[in-house]
């Protein structure tokens, strides 16, 4: 397991790297599922909804016992996103 600086350096390069060459803009692909979701709950979600879920969703494998470094690392990417996007609402 590495510490936690070790942990948000892995997620910042993700966020600012790898993930963002492999899906795109951040705010573009979140209003996109933010979109598909509100269609399909017929209701309301925003980008930073979605990030705020995803983040949800990593912290519930959590209890399901086996974590590797990639949830924590995860879970951090998704709350600096949602941080992000809170200020650009």
């Amino acid at each position: 397991m590495k510490n936690a600086n070790e942990l948000l350096s892995v997620a910042d390069n993700l966020v600012a790297g790898d993930r963002a060459q492999e899906y795109g803009d951040k705010k573009i692909m979140h209003n996109n599922i933010a979109s598909l979701w509100s269609a399909y709950l017929e209701t309301k979600i925003t980008a930073h909804d979605v990030a705020l879920m995803m983040t949800l969703l990593k912290l519930a494998r959590t209890k399901a016992g086996k974590t590797s470094d990639d949830t924590y690392i995860d879970m951090a990417a998704y709350s600096a996103i949602a941080g992000e996007l809170k200020q650009t609402q």
